[in-house]
């Protein structure tokens, strides 16, 4: 005898309301619909039993969304030589299914309750459609479009840090493949070659109306794009110095720590699904975007407090191993110190950090640009780098006879300048001269 409860259905043939109470299994804890037995516990049996067969795999297979196919299985039952179809269903891997036509509405989305099938509720829908998202890892779950990756930069990165890497198992201890074996869209982010931008972009005002300068630190991988992105900020950080008292008193345009930890934030919590953050050099402040807005189920004040929610823990991860950033979340905390929570704008799309400069170091700033002359120190480095890309900072130190703190503040500023470009790491890349000494 068959009794309809809140894990089993009874059909006496089929019809088109499967599809909803397939998704309503699915959204609840699964259960067994039974084809050939009337509402009573009556069994009538199926007549057409390949054409319903195959109107049930054309549900599983083209009007639900997520795919269920792995979660359903199709079985005939006899019973007292009559044929009935019985569909299992279990409880959905994903937080939410919909039937397609209707998509995340309360019409496709509903849920198995006692004997019946509920719709939805739009507050239902929305918490479960985010946590679909947010509780998963997309670095590591959406593919690339890349299919031949290589990682010879990152694993220079490990080697400097003291990790060995193994090139049978790295990519996997990473986490920087599908489960079905493909490059993932993290991969993509620490290869060595890759199409995704990381701009600096620098205005004349404190508008965008006029750009004075655009630079593009991506298409290589993120941990070296950070390194550049990091030294061009640390370039335009501007300082005068009042030598009339001691200890000197030295007055920088902005906080350099906050600036980097913002910079950090943006690149480990952007939602890369969508775009990739984006530093903005105005007259009177920076601006730091990142996408995606706080992690699913973070607030406000766990956000200002400094409590970690990192949307790509995989990611997160490799920076912690590189010594970038750590478990302790005084990011945030050490920004408000410095610039007060109003430095921050959330939006449910979007993080901006906007930093303000000092008032007295503005005005020099507003003298200092790139059309500067460059100074005979900076004109013999690109000479040097010109004849010979694989100088190294120690080695025009020593040519010049200078040294190796005041080379590398040259070679900055004249990155800074689009002079010169560095192309691979530290250690194994070497120097592109990009503009000709007038």
């Amino acid at each position: 005898m068959y009794i309809e409860s809140n894990t089993i259905e009874l059909k006496e043939k089929f019809n088109n309301t499967i599809a909803k109470e397939i998704v309503s299994f699915l959204n609840a804890d699964g259960g067994n619909i039974i084809i050939g037995v009337t509402d009573d516990g009556k069994v009538v049996g199926v007549e057409k039993i390949d054409e319903t067969c195959r109107n049930i795999f054309d549900i599983i297979s083209n009007q639900i969304e997520p795919n269920p196919q792995e979660l359903i299985k199709i079985e005939l039952i006899s019973n007292n030589s009559k044929l009935l179809v019985s569909i299992k269903i279990k409880k959905g891997n994903d937080p939410i299914y919909c039937q397609k036509k209707y998509g995340y509405s309360s019409t496709g989305c509903t849920i198995r309750i006692g004997t019946s099938c509920r719709e939805m509720t739009p507050e239902q829908i929305k918490a479960r459609y985010e946590k679909r998202f947010f509780d998963s890892d997309l670095l590591t779950t959406s593919m690339s479009l890349c299919d031949t990756l290589s990682f010879k930069t990152l694993k220079i990165y490990y080697s400097e840090r003291g990790f060995h890497l193994d090139d049978k198992t790295f990519e996997s201890n990473l986490f920087l493949k599908t489960k079905d074996g493909q490059y993932n869209k993290l991969a993509e982010l620490m290869a060595d070659y890759n199409s995704i931008p990381l701009i600096f972009v620098k205005f004349n005002g404190i508008d965008k109306t006029s750009i004075s300068q655009r630079s593009d630190y991506g298409n290589q991988c993120l941990l070296f794009a950070y390194e550049q992105l990091k030294n061009r900020i640390a370039s335009e950080n501007i300082c005068i110095s009042d030598t009339s008292v001691r200890p000197r008193n030295d007055k920088y345009l902005f906080n350099f720590d906050a600036v980097n930890e913002a910079l950090i934030n943006a690149l480990v919590h952007n939602d890369w699904s969508i775009t990739e953050p984006l530093v903005s050099f105005y007259s009177d402040r920076i601006e730091i975007l990142s996408h995606g807005g706080l992690p699913h189920n973070q607030t406000k004040e766990q956000f200002f407090q400094g409590v970690s929610k990192p949307r790509n823990e995989k990611l997160m991860r490799i920076f912690l191993n590189m010594g970038i950033v750590e478990h302790t979340g005084h990011g945030v905390p050490t920004i408000i110190s410095k610039y007060g929570r109003e430095a921050f704008e959330i939006t449910d799309s979007y993080i901006k950090v906007t930093i303000p400069f000092d008032s007295d170091v503005t005005p020099i700033r507003q003298t200092d640009t790139s059309d500067i002359k460059l100074t005979n120190t900076e004109k013999d480095i690109i000479t040097m780098l010109s004849k010979n890309s694989n100088y190294t900072a120690n080695t025009l130190a020593s040519e010049l006879g200078l040294s190796q703190r005041t080379i590398e503040r040259c070679l900055t500023k004249l990155q800074s300048k689009n002079y010169i470009e560095r192309k691979g790491s530290k250690k194994s890349g070497f120097w592109k001269v990009t503009k000709n000494i007038d």
